[in-house]
């Protein structure tokens, strides 16, 4: 499917759902949004939806990650501050040592430096699709609406090869079972945290909500990941990423959260 289709077709669903919520004055028409304080159980959205498939039924069809964390939790619940990069911050960052916020040699992803926090996604869709570049990766012509997952991690940036290699959480060809699938996720961060949402990012906010229907699986706990292997994903990698993107402030009105069961 062209890139100018894809556009097109989500241009046109955001367009119909975003029109209904502004009539409305008000996001609960657009469904449950993200993110949330995973912590807190409680929503009040009506709109429903069925979880998607586990992530191992579905095809990996983009990762990209943010500069802070979008969710909060109890091990990340630093506040970063509003705006674009704003959002929250591991806990642990305080104690870091001088040798791993140590400013590497070589080159570094946009917007990120030792110290930081990111938040990964890895994206799966029900389509018959491959991984690539953003959104429009996750569907194509014959498949508009998909069934959507979003496997969530948050992590520490630091510098020391000792820590996660980012590369060793990428995609890299990887097929089981007739799906593309990353070659890991972290299963050591805590029972993630499954609910319904919406897509997030800078640009939706609670008066212009995502309009797209997600099953969100949200690791509890932070991990270290290695500067250096990041750096070196932001190289080269099919999804064509190089930089942290911006956060969507935490959905915080009940009405626009779904229940956590």
């Amino acid at each position: 499917m062209k890139k100018k289709t894809v556009q097109m077709v989500l241009t046109a669903i955001s367009s119909v759902l975003m029109s209904s919520a502004t009539l409305a004055n008000t996001c609960t028409s657009a469904g449950p949004q993200t993110p949330r304080d995973i912590d807190n159980l409680h929503g009040e959205n009506k709109r429903v939806f069925s979880l998607a498939p586990p992530s191992s039924e579905m095809n990996l069809c983009n990762i990209h990650f943010h500069k802070n964390a979008e969710h909060k939790a109890k091990d990340f619940s630093v506040f970063a501050g509003e705006g674009k990069y704003g959002g929250y911050q591991c806990n642990a960052t305080a104690d870091l040592t001088p040798a791993e916020l140590k400013a590497p040699k070589g080159k570094v992803c946009k917007n990120v430096k030792p110290g930081d926090t990111i938040e990964v996604h890895w994206v799966h869709s029900s389509c018959d699709v491959k991984p690539g570049k953003g959104l429009g990766a996750c569907l194509n012509a014959q498949c508009a609406n998909p069934d959507l997952r979003v496997e969530t991690q948050v992590f520490l940036v630091v510098n020391d090869e000792d820590a996660l290699d980012f590369n060793d959480l990428s995609y890299n060809g990887n097929i089981v079972n007739g799906y593309h699938q990353p070659k890991h996720i972290p299963n050591n961060t805590g029972k993630p945290v499954e609910f319904l949402g919406s897509t997030t990012g800078p640009s939706y906010n609670d008066k212009q909500c995502s309009p797209l229907q997600v099953t969100w699986s949200v690791r509890p706990a932070c991990a270290k990941i290695d500067i250096n292997s990041l750096a070196k994903w932001c190289e080269d990698n099919v999804f064509e990423e190089d930089h942290a993107h911006g956060v969507r402030q935490l959905v915080t009105d009940p009405k626009l959260l779904s229940p956590i069961k």
